[in-house]
């Protein structure tokens, strides 16, 4: 029954019926506390509405259990580091962006987010750093990947 209910609830926020979804995974996840990809789903329910205050109980449900894929923990991680950074929870974002990168170390997505903390924690110098890694890294350097990945290191290298 979790199952058939928690699919059509992804379900209704995928056809963009977000509140209705949102309904549907705040009961369900009351029913069941202890289920992570529910947490996780509820979480996702109310970034997308906005409601970025309400869904931090539910990413930190999510990343305590067990159960979820791969895929949806690295989500987790993502989701709730930038909800923290939204809220103006810096400390709380960087650091739930570096146990998630602990876990999947080369996500560009992850390392992104983080930059965008870092900024937001005045550490400028580290965001661009790591922003300039994430380029060198990419197919989007433009044949300047090892150019990008010095200067990434080198940020105040005058000529």
């Amino acid at each position: 029954m979790r199952n058939e209910e928690l699919a059509r609830a992804v379900h209704l926020r995928e056809e963009g019926q977000g509140e209705e979804a949102r309904r549907l995974l705040v009961d369900l996840a009351r029913r069941h506390p202890d289920d992570a990809e529910t947490s996780y789903q509820a979480a996702w329910a109310h970034d997308a509405l906005g409601l970025e205050a309400e869904a931090v109980p539910y990413y930190e449900r999510a990343l305590a259990g067990e159960g979820l894929s791969e895929a949806d923990r690295l989500g987790a991680f993502t989701g709730y580091g930038s909800t923290l950074r939204v809220l103006g929870r810096h400390a709380e974002a960087l650091e739930t962006f570096e146990r998630g990168l602990k876990e999947f170390p080369g996500d560009g997505a992850l390392r992104t987010f983080s930059a965008m903390a870092l900024h937001n924690a005045g550490r400028c110098t580290e965001a661009v750093t790591t922003l300039l890694k994430v380029v060198a890294e990419s197919d989007q350097a433009g044949g300047y990947d090892r150019a990008i990945a010095y200067y990434a290191d080198h940020l105040d290298e005058r000529v």
